[in-house]
Order: structure tokens, then C-alpha cells, then sequence
């Protein structure tokens, strides 16, 4: 059998599986986690979105900021890391493990076109005024993806569900059991990180939980954020993408 180890980061639970130094792993999740919370407010990512200026980030931050913006081009803009004040006006204000606050629906508004109010540069970015992003589900693909060429050559790496199985695994997914072998999974749902009738999942047209009759929708593509983007992207377009 070989080694395992299970975790909580980021408000789900990790796990990583096989070859390589899977202490050395959290301890990489846990840093890369640290710095583009926006729970934090010395965070990397907190001090980039209350700038509204051209401030120095980290290589790990630029690739993450440029992976959302090819998301963003990928999805036709349905996954866009600009709504993070609608996720506010919708009371998931705090991590869900201290429990939603209060709604305010009329402050929720459309994202604005993402690559009109983020630009990245070589070692910097920039956030136009009052534009706030969260990096949710784009950076556990990316971590995923980047976490499994870290460990080794036959190694799962699981974040929350967004996954990639390095080498050939067994994998669980929609109640079926898949053999992956160098491929990327991913499960976007409006079931969970739910209160009353809200859900965490913005459809960036309205500003709102997104109108679905998907509920979940689980995706295998060559990485795991790829996988994330597509599933994200026919969840709450209804199917239609």
C-alpha cells in the first residue's frame, strides 16, 4: 500500500497519495494557500486587490493570475475571479466554517470583462478600483496540477476535488470508479457550500448564485484546471457550453 496523507486547507479536505514527500506536500499547500487567501488580510492576494495600483507579486500569484485570465477566455467569461464582491453581498464574508452573514442581494452586480480590470505583468499586477478577485477553484486546479510535477512520477493529488493523478489511479468519481493515468479531474456543484437558498457558485452575468438545472458536474481533462474551468463553466451555463 502506499503512503497517504489527508488534511484540511483552503476549507476542504486534501489528500495525497503515492511516491514523493507528502509532508513536504502540505507544508507546499499550506504556504501557497497562506498567500492567496482572502481571508487574511496581510495575505499576497488581499494586498493586491486593496491596492487599485501596480504592485510586485510572487511568480506563484502571477501564474495564477494568468491562468484566470486564459479561465476567463476558455469559459466565454462565465469563470471569472472578479466576483468576489457579489460572494460578499451573498454573506460568505468568512470562512463557511464560522457560518454565512448577513445578504445584501442589492449589493450584488455583475463582473466586470476580466481582462479589462486585471493586467500582469512580468513580477506585478494590477487591479482596476473597487475590483476585487477570489481565486477559489482556479487555485486548487493550478495547485493540483503544480503539486503532482512536485512529488513524483506515480502520485494523486485530491484538493477539494479538484485532482490530478500523476502515473495510473483508480478514482472515485459520481458514485463510479475511473482509471486515470496522467489526467486531471474536477466536480463543481451548487450541493455544497450552500445556505438557504443561496450557494457560493456567481454566475458573473447576474452577480448572483447561478440559475441551474445542473446541479453538479464532474469533468476529466488533461489537467486539473482544465478540468475545474470546463466543469464550472457547463455548470452554470445549465449544460449549454
Amino acid at each position: 500500500m502506499r503512503p497517504e496523507l489527508h488534511f484540511r486547507a483552503m476549507g476542504t479536505t486534501c489528500s495525497l497519495f503515492g511516491d514523493g514527500d507528502l509532508a513536504e506536500g502540505e507544508r507546499w499547500v499550506r504556504s501557497i494557500a497562506a498567500r492567496i487567501t482572502r481571508f487574511d488580510e496581510s495575505s499576497e492576494l488581499s494586498r493586491l486587490n486593496a491596492a487599485a495600483a501596480w504592485v510586485d507579486i510572487s511568480p506563484e500569484l502571477e501564474q495564477l493570475l494568468r491562468a484566470s485570465l486564459l479561465a476567463f477566455e476558455m469559459s466565454g467569461g462565465l469563470v471569472n475571479v472578479a466576483v468576489l464582491p457579489s460572494m460578499l453581498a451573498i454573506g460568505y464574508t468568512r470562512p463557511l466554517t464560522q457560518g454565512p452573514t448577513a445578504a445584501h442581494l442589492d449589493q450584488a452586480h455583475t463582473a466586470p470583462f476580466l481582462p479589462e480590470v486585471l493586467k500582469v505583468a512580468r513580477g506585478r499586477a494590477r487591479l482596476a478600483p473597487n475590483v476585487r478577485i477570489d481565486l477559489g477553484g482556479i487555485a486548487k486546479g493550478w495547485m493540483a496540477d503544480r503539486l503532482a510535477e512536485r512529488l513524483g512520477d506515480h502520485v494523486l493529488v485530491n484538493l477539494g476535488g479538484d485532482l490530478y493523478a500523476r502515473g495510473e489511479w483508480p478514482v472515485a468519481i459520481a458514485c463510479k470508479t475511473y482509471l486515470l493515468r496522467n489526467l486531471g479531474a474536477a466536480t463543481s456543484s451548487t450541493r455544497k457550500r450552500r445556505w438557504g437558498d443561496l450557494h457560493h457558485l456567481i454566475d458573473p452575468r447576474t452577480g448572483l448564485p447561478a440559475t441551474t438545472r445542473v446541479e453538479e458536474v464532474s469533468v476529466v481533462a488533461e489537467t486539473a484546471l482544465d478540468a475545474e474551468v470546463l466543469a464550472k463553466t457547463v455548470l452554470i451555463s445549465g449544460g449549454a457550453a
